[in-house]
């Protein structure tokens, strides 16, 4: 498998390029994706098989079960790091090690309706949050130990690109091997 090959596996919709700021349209188009996505992340999943679930997206990768589970990992922390910038000034946020989580039992073994039933009711709380942000909330910032700053609006286009990501390795896999 070549190095383009493989970049397509691990991006499946491409890198993700941050904006600085985003406009009215462009935060209710990031926002709608987040909105939707545990709907569409369980249409793609609830239906695969053991089998199909402890499958890699691609050589070297998570399996679907794993992805589903980061998922929820993931996006309980952003949800977190919302609500601190929202309280704090420019809080220092604590990264976590996701590819070791992912390697935690219950990441590689749960029922993936347990993160699913979680995904959908985060994301309903997470919605009435990001939903009643005014501009200037939008503006504020955190501080990554990673990334550096980042404002909220990146984090809402990162996290909107995160869904997209994420269903993508479910779905092409599931196109690829006929499961679809």
């Amino acid at each position: 498998m070549t190095d383009q090959e493989l970049e397509k596996l691990r991006y499946p919709i491409g890198r993700f390029s941050s904006p600085k700021q985003l406009s009215p349209e462009e935060r209710e188009e990031k926002r709608s994706s987040i909105r939707l996505f545990p709907a569409r992340l369980r249409a793609a999943a609830e239906s695969m098989s053991d089998e199909q679930l402890d499958t890699p997206y691609r050589p070297g990768g998570w399996t679907i079960r794993q992805v589903i589970h980061h998922v929820v990992d993931s996006h309980m922390n952003s949800y977190v790091r919302f609500r601190w910038t929202l309280t704090e000034d420019e809080p220092v946020i604590k990264a976590y090690d996701e590819k070791a989580w992912a390697l935690l039992p219950d990441a590689k073994t749960a029922p993936i309706s347990i993160s699913l039933d979680l995904l959908h009711h985060l994301h309903i709380r997470w919605m009435l949050l990001l939903d009643a942000m005014g501009e200037e909330e939008y503006q504020k910032r955190l501080q990554h130990p990673v990334s550096g700053y980042l404002t909220l609006d990146e984090m809402l286009a990162l996290y909107a690109w995160h869904c997209d990501h994420h269903l993508g390795h479910v779905t092409e896999l599931k196109a690829r091997e006929g499961w679809a």
